[in-house]
């Protein structure tokens, strides 16, 4: 009669997956925060409309859309590692044209050559995105034992917030000593440097990877069922599951995505500079750093009911005072526009920190463990008809009304999600998210 091993201790789980994905995490994030909070005054500087630099963020709303499913596919025959490793290549590639050719558009007459290179930029960053967020997302829901999941993928969703913090201070200090498109370098320099550590420490075939070499005929079976089995009944059953639990997750995603489009638009509109709004996300981003633990620990202990409804009620609540403030404030000088956008973004990065790693905890919560990367592509790829939906309602808002009152429409859906949440999840996800089947 065989003995189980002893189980392996959370902190050692946790630090075997350091280099692998925690690491990379920090490094690809940090880049990809310098340059975003920036994108849209870019943007304007290469002459798009305010309600055009709106609308670019779109790009990542449509890969999100249609790039989890190919995403998972390509897993499915090449592996996570090669595929992130790949598209990490491409990043790089992408972000030293930039460097090059928008910035001569920005210091030079833009011409439209200038405005499709920053739309070709966008398109590599959404396809990459895609592939790095499923493939660590996978990796994760393998390596990660269930009764410490919510704190694995927290720590995760942690990783992404030091991102959010040295990222923008990174971005203004560079800015501050060179030039705007410099930022283009930096997004490349960090996104290298992942790209080795994934390529080193990603061991394909290792526990936790996406899928073993040479599985026994039995594991085979147990973790792939056949379609007749799976494919219809369980399928339906898991995509009713996911379809509500995501109706009231999703108002929280077209926050994080309309974030770094409205709250740097409206700085520029109450006259502050690249270099301010920076530093505003950075120093906001800290409040988010110091909630990743007590986050983890509540999800797993209370279950997710327990962060996710507060994660989407701060978060509306900080955007509807943003569109508050920047009406009453507006035009009282340097100061009050600084104190209308930093105020309600402390408020948002408290709502955002509490809810680190939810949405992907969720995805995991929801999916069953065979076949999971094909699950949660489908998973992705329903919320992403939330980030597609956001930067659409941001340029629609725009067309209409000041950037301010997209603030508030954003508030109000975050405060509707928390009512569903609150009401539907609680049953869902009972115990915290310890589901197996």
């Amino acid at each position: 009669m065989s003995v189980a091993p002893p189980p392996v201790p959370a902190r050692q789980v946790l630090r075997r997956l350091v280099p692998s994905v925690y690491l990379p995490t920090v490094l690809e994030a940090s880049g990809e925060n310098a340059l975003l909070p920036v994108i849209p005054l870019m943007a304007l500087q290469l002459g798009f409309s305010v309600s055009e630099a709106a609308a670019l963020t779109v790009v990542f709303g449509i890969a999100s859309v249609l790039g989890p499913i190919p995403a998972g596919r390509a897993m499915s025959r090449i592996g996570a590692q090669r595929a992130i490793i790949v598209t990490g290549v491409l990043l790089v590639l992408a972000n030293l044209s930039a460097l090059v050719v928008l910035g001569g558009g920005m210091d030079g007459e833009p011409r439209p050559v200038h405005r499709l290179a920053l739309v070709a930029l966008l398109v590599v960053m959404a396809a990459a995105g895609q592939v790095w967020a499923l493939g660590r997302q996978t990796y994760l829901g393998t390596a990660l034992p269930a009764p410490m999941r919510a704190r694995g993928m927290t720590l995760f969703g942690g990783m992404m917030r030091i991102g959010q913090v040295i990222g923008p201070l990174l971005g203004a200090a560079v800015m501050a000593l060179g030039h705007t498109s410099w930022v283009f370098g930096l997004f490349a320099t960090m996104t290298a440097t992942a790209t080795i550590l994934v390529a080193v420490f990603m061991v394909p075939g290792e526990p936790g990877a996406d899928a073993p070499r040479h599985p026994a005929p039995a594991e085979r079976l147990a973790r792939r069922p056949r379609r007749s089995e799976a494919g219809h009944r369980l399928d339906r059953a898991v995509l009713a599951r996911m379809a509500v639990v995501g109706a009231g997750i999703t108002p929280v995603m077209m926050g994080r995505v309309n974030r770094p489009v409205i709250v740097p638009l409206l700085g520029a509109s109450l006259g502050l500079d690249a270099t301010a709004i920076s530093a505003i996300f950075g120093a906001t981003a800290v409040l988010e750093i110091a909630l990743v633990v007590p986050a983890g620990v509540l999800m797993d202990r209370y279950g997710r009911a327990a962060v996710a409804v507060p994660c989407s009620v701060l978060m509306g609540a900080g955007f509807v005072l943003l569109a508050v403030l920047a009406g009453v404030l507006g035009g009282t000088g340097t100061n009050g526009a600084v104190l209308a956008l930093l105020l309600p973004s402390i408020l948002i990065a408290i709502g955002n920190g509490l809810g680190s790693g939810i949405v992907m905890t969720l995805g995991i919560d929801t999916s069953p463990v065979h076949d999971r990367t094909r699950y949660l592509a489908w998973w992705n790829t329903l919320l992403g008809a939330g980030r597609l939906t956001a930067p659409l309602l941001v340029t629609a808002v725009t067309l209409l009304a000041p950037v301010a009152a997209a603030g508030a429409v954003s508030g109000v859906l975050c405060l509707l999600g928390a009512a569903w949440l609150g009401r539907t999840l609680p049953s869902l996800v009972p115990s915290g998210g310890t589901r197996r089947s």
